[in-house]
């Protein structure tokens, strides 16, 4: 199936990404792709070196002619998103991804397609491998984690790096050159609940909403599509007031920074109440499709028998917690008053996980303001905290503040325009890039972030548009020849 995507060009990149994806490479479990990654630069012949956390940094000197050129770093992350549709059989700890073309895209079969940040990760190993791209000196650096924390990012110790000029290839239109974006932190609640018995002459159900779109809760928040989390509470607290509805579990999304896509709850209902509560499934299912219609038309909710159910969430345990899930804010919080169509500050309602006398709610937040960041992330604690659950900071990283007179921006400016005769965007995002991290030991360093068009990142339908990256290539080739 990936070797239609070997014959792509520029076929060294591409070939470069295929033998990546053949690599298993989750978050937090990088192992085989930082020995991967370390015995590409060993087989090159060139200085390869894992640092402490396990960043691989590779160190090429400049083509003929440009030795003494200013010394840049390429950077891309090593890990990637690891989602499948939940009718895909596929295990990502032993299964390389299943690519195929279509059109003017390459796309994966059922998963996540890892070109966030794959294409990076490939187009830097094609110059490093290469005897014909011209180029100045070339720090590599190949970053683990980016995905879940960033530790990667901020293990990176200072002085590792001598180059002037950082090339991160993680954007995901190519008609942008991004130049700032958001920092985040992961808030999250704990609580626990009281069990009690299901009792008698009830029946059992598991209640399931999918075919949501998702998609990154950083560039897609604004976007309006569904959260599975939210809509799933929706759906209970509704049923709540009309039925003696009792929750088991509930079991809603998987990352931290995608866009939940589906919701599984096991709840019970009185005998007497059951075909009244499918015939009001039913009718919830038309209104938010409705609802959702642009945004998520596949968008599904069913309910089934399932086996009995002996223990159910105390009512008001749950009752209190529904109540605060519906209070957490979600989406856009604030844009920005000073760059038209930015995302300033956003929350995502990631993660929902009752089960066993226990619940979490798991949030991501991001600001291109850090005070801004942190007053969301103490409504969400207030919100949670009235109903006596711990609440926990986490994984803060910082936002990357856009210089817009740095020399490479004028560089890269003036190129894009010269080899496609428009104005680049020139821009700062709501994603997490790692600049901003990077930038906190490397304050000097003058960064860029750039790419193909990638859409559906974090989610199954994850692809890279073949043209766009030609496009890519282009600009990248001609921006390493103009290096001073």
């Amino acid at each position: 199936m990936s070797e239609e995507v070997r014959n792509l060009e520029p076929k060294a990149m591409w070939n470069h990404f295929a033998d990546l994806n053949a690599v298993p490479r989750p978050s937090k479990k990088e192992e085989r792709v930082i020995e991967f990654v370390k015995s590409f630069g060993g087989s090159l012949g060139l200085s390869t070196v894992v640092d402490e956390v396990g960043n691989v940094i590779i160190k090429k000197p400049g083509s003929p002619g440009m030795e003494n050129k200013t010394t840049i770093v390429m950077q891309s992350h090593i890990d990637m998103v690891h989602q499948k549709n939940n009718d895909t059989k596929f295990d990502f700890d032993t299964e390389g991804i299943k690519m195929y073309v279509e059109d003017d895209w390459v796309k994966a079969d059922g998963t996540t397609l890892g070109a966030d940040n794959g294409i990076g990760v490939a187009s830097i190993m094609a110059v490093l491998s290469s005897n014909e791209i011209v180029h100045p000196p070339i720090e590599a650096l190949f970053t683990i984690d980016e995905e879940t924390g960033m530790t990667g990012a901020m293990g990176l110790k200072g002085g590792l790096l001598d180059a002037k000029i950082m090339l991160n290839l993680d954007t995901e239109d190519d008609d942008e050159l991004t130049i700032g974006c958001a920092g985040g932190i992961d808030v999250t609640a704990h609580g626990t609940y009281a069990s009690e018995p299901a009792g008698s002459g009830i029946g059992s159900f598991k209640l399931t909403l999918n075919g949501l779109t998702g998609g990154h809760s950083g560039m897609d928040i604004h976007r309006g599509r569904g959260n599975a989390n939210k809509l799933m509470n929706r759906v209970l607290w509704e049923a709540t007031k009309e039925f003696d509805i009792r929750i088991r579990s509930i079991d809603g999304g998987s990352l931290r920074n995608a866009i939940p896509r589906e919701s599984v709850a096991y709840i019970t209902v009185s005998n007497n109440s059951v075909d009244t509560l499918k015939a009001a499934v039913s009718d919830k299912e038309r209104e938010l499709k409705e609802e959702y219609n642009t945004t998520d038309p596949d968008l599904k909710l069913s309910i089934e028998s399932t086996d009995d159910i002996t223990t159910v969430m105390n009512k008001k345990d749950a009752v209190a917690m529904m109540r605060a899930i519906y209070a957490c804010p979600l989406g856009i919080y604030r844009m920005s008053p000073d760059i038209d169509g930015l995302v300033q500050t956003s929350n995502n309602v990631a993660r929902v996980l009752v089960q066993d006398g226990a619940y979490t709610v798991q949030c991501l937040t991001r600001s291109s303001v850090d005070s801004e960041k942190m007053d969301e992330a103490e409504m969400i604690k207030c919100v949670f905290e009235q109903i006596g659950a711990r609440v926990d900071f986490g994984g803060s990283y910082p936002g990357w503040t856009p210089k817009p007179g740095a020399d490479i921006v004028k560089v890269m400016s003036a190129t894009y325009k010269d080899l496609f005769g428009e104005e680049a965007h020139v821009m700062a995002c709501h994603a997490g890039l790692e600049c901003g991290i990077l930038g906190t030991n490397y304050p000097d360093m003058e960064m860029i972030s750039f790419g193909p068009n990638i859409r559906g990142a974090h989610s199954p339908d994850e692809k890279v548009q073949i043209s766009s990256v030609h496009k890519y290539w282009k600009l990248l080739m001609e921006t390493l020849k103009r290096i001073n």
